[in-house]
């Protein structure tokens, strides 16, 4: 961990060691707050680092062991919360591990992703975490990796790229939630929300249909309200339901954000959620709890699997040639209260 440059104006590590009366491998090592260095030294180290504006040559010190300690993260959004708890839970577990991270976000768009990394990837990161843009290809993954950068991949994966892989089981969570209103009593369930082109999409649609085969129900694509994890798309896709000539009375959400946007259309439909119709949501944003009624949803275990994606990480890039990895966490039903048997009225919910 070589000082800034050399000039008689700048403090390198050698001038400090000497001014101190220590090695430089004490101060290097005190400077990076290892716990070999008794706690005094360590201190004064640092203090005296501080007081001379000491500023440590990362480029010096990447050049030496070819790491920079830096992880680029690629999200596809970061205007759901639910990315922003994602991000959270990287951002902490990478900084525990001495890891400095740079975000870039692709707002669903591939070419803006490919920008976005591609300058991020001029930083020299020891690894990408990425959740993929809507139709992103193999291609685009492996070109992140063409110069020797670990891929981890969270949340969304692009199926058969070979790279590791930490989310959720979305099928399995969907699947869940249609048994919950099944048991309930429904026999007409929607599906509010749905992305096709990403692998979250496909999977938590697989979910719903599967959860309904699992009840001996059919599946009809009129009750399907399709569009992104939005609030309008969920405010949008009740209205479409409840429009039909045989209206469910209940409905699974792709997203919270969906769940949110239904129970806002339901409002403004003169019903009440857990009475008149039965909403589930997915994810169980700390915000569904705050609602009136408080949203049944389904737990998705985001801190968890961010933080396991972070491990995934630090483990690629210590050993690159290591077996790839993927893990889905089991989520878990919430019950809350917009959940409930039909209305007695036939089920027809207006």
């Amino acid at each position: 961990m070589d000082g800034a440059g050399g000039g008689a104006g700048r403090v390198t590590l050698q001038r400090l060691a000497r001014e101190l009366g220590l090695s430089t491998a004490t101060v290097s090592l005190a400077l990076r707050d290892s716990p070999v260095v008794a706690d005094a030294t360590r201190i004064k180290v640092q203090e005296a680092a501080r007081a001379r504006g000491y500023v440590a040559n990362r480029g010096a010190a990447s050049l030496r062991t070819a790491r920079t300690n830096i992880v680029g993260i690629g999200l596809h959004d970061i205007i759901n919360p639910s990315f922003t708890e994602l991000l959270a839970a990287l951002e902490e577990a990478l900084s525990v591990a001495g890891k400095t991270v740079l975000l870039g976000v692709s707002q669903e768009d591939v070419a803006r992703q490919t920008r976005t990394l591609g300058t991020l990837a001029e930083y020299r990161p020891d690894a990408f975490i990425v959740s993929p843009a809507a139709a992103t290809t193999v291609s685009d993954l492996k070109a992140l990796a063409a110069s020797g950068i670990a891929v981890v991949q969270v949340t969304r994966e692009v199926e058969g790229s070979g790279f590791d892989f930490a989310g959720s089981d979305d099928t399995a969570g969907v699947s869940l939630a249609v048994a919950h209103l099944v048991g309930l009593g429904h026999r007409r369930i929607g599906m509010i929300g749905s992305l096709p082109v990403t692998s979250t999409g496909r999977r938590r649609l697989a979910g719903y249909k599967a959860g309904l085969a699992a009840a001996g129900l059919p599946f009809e694509p009129a009750l399907v309200a399709e569009g992104p994890g939005l609030r309008e798309t969920g405010r949008a896709g009740i209205l479409k339901l409840l429009a039909l000539d045989d209206p469910p009375t209940a409905a699974v959400c792709f997203n919270d954000l969906n769940a949110f946007g239904a129970l806002m259309g339901l409002q403004a439909a003169g019903l009440t959620a857990g009475r008149d119709f039965s909403l589930v949501g997915y994810d169980d944003l700390p915000e569904a709890a705050l609602w009136h009624p408080a949203l049944t949803t389904v737990f998705t275990r985001i801190p968890e699997y961010g933080r396991i994606a972070a491990g995934l990480a630090l483990a690629r890039i210590a050993d690159p040639a290591r077996p790839v990895e993927r893990v889905l966490l089991t989520p878990r039903l919430v019950v809350r209260d917009t959940t409930a048997p039909p209305p007695a009225r036939a089920g027809r919910p207006r």
